[in-house]
């Protein structure tokens, strides 16, 4: 899978602000991370790429919250390098366009796929 950097992640996020169409992938509000709604077909996203850069180094569970936001916030910052952005995988809409974060929620006794909208004014490239 090919690895998105930082300045490709950001041409993602512009181009989906810029869309305005309709679409099935944006009646549910995806704004932060949550489970994938029913709503969503996952037949019609394409994976683009992944965040992980070196898939065999062990990823950092920190998250990245300077202003107290939290996961769930739809506030939170988008930081590549820190959870759960750096477990994920970039996704497009076929039907619109629109980019979005996906990555698989892997607790105790469950796996759940979750999904975020990609937002231009929420990446930072923390260190």
């Amino acid at each position: 899978m090919i690895w998105i950097d930082f300045p490709a992640l950001s041409r993602f996020a512009a181009t989906s602000a810029a869309i305005t169409q309709p679409c099935s992938c944006c009646a549910v509000p995806l704004l932060a991370w949550q489970r994938l709604p029913m709503s969503l077909e996952l037949d019609r996203f394409e994976e683009v790429g992944t965040l992980r850069a070196d898939p065999y180094e062990e990823p950092t569970f920190a998250e990245y919250h300077p202003h107290g936001t939290r996961y769930d916030s739809a506030a939170a910052p988008i930081a590549p390098r820190y959870y759960p952005a750096n477990l994920s995988q970039v996704a497009r809409c076929l039907n619109c366009g629109r980019y979005y974060l996906r990555y698989n929620e892997a607790g105790g006794y469950f796996t759940e796929l979750r999904i975020r909208a990609l937002q231009p004014s929420l990446l930072v490239d923390a260190a």
